[in-house]
């Protein structure tokens, strides 16, 4: 299991951008992240690579990582693998508690203009951040 990618937004509501590396810091989330905030249940958010990929084949090319607003695009679980209290933590030591699952979409949002159709009220994973610390694409984590 792996970080497929990581992405950033200065904005809420908007696609994210990849980016190669990304810091995590404690209870807030990702530095330089819109959604990143001190005592939040939705620091960070998450994404398995094969719901994308299932996104893809229904919308198309439009589709690509961050599309969704999504931090991490996490490579060989399934989001149903990641229940609230479970704990992701990455080869650098950082560390993920899931605390929701789904959310309530913004009005008005970039992202469904763009697509049509979302994935994070259903899908998408919230986690806040327990042990801060430096991740990178192809960085390894386990499920706890």
């Amino acid at each position: 299991m792996k970080i497929a990618e990581i992405n950033i937004s200065k904005k809420k509501g908007t696609v994210k951008t990849p980016v190669e590396t990304g810091e995590l810091i404690v209870d807030f989330g990702f530095c330089g992240d819109a959604h990143a905030a001190s005592g939040s249940a939705k620091q960070v958010s998450i994404l398995s690579v094969s719901s994308i990929n299932k996104m893809r084949e229904e919308l198309g090319d439009k589709i690509t990582g961050g599309v969704f607003g999504e931090n991490l695009d996490l490579e060989g679980i399934e989001n149903s693998e990641l229940p609230v209290g479970k704990k992701i933590v990455f080869s650098s030591g950082a560390e993920l508690e899931v605390t929701e699952i789904g959310k309530k979409c913004h009005s008005g949002c970039e992202i469904f203009k763009i697509t049509g159709k979302c994935i994070m009220p259903l899908k998408g994973v919230f986690c806040r951040v327990v042990k801060g610390g430096k991740v990178k694409k192809g960085d390894v984590f386990n499920v706890l």
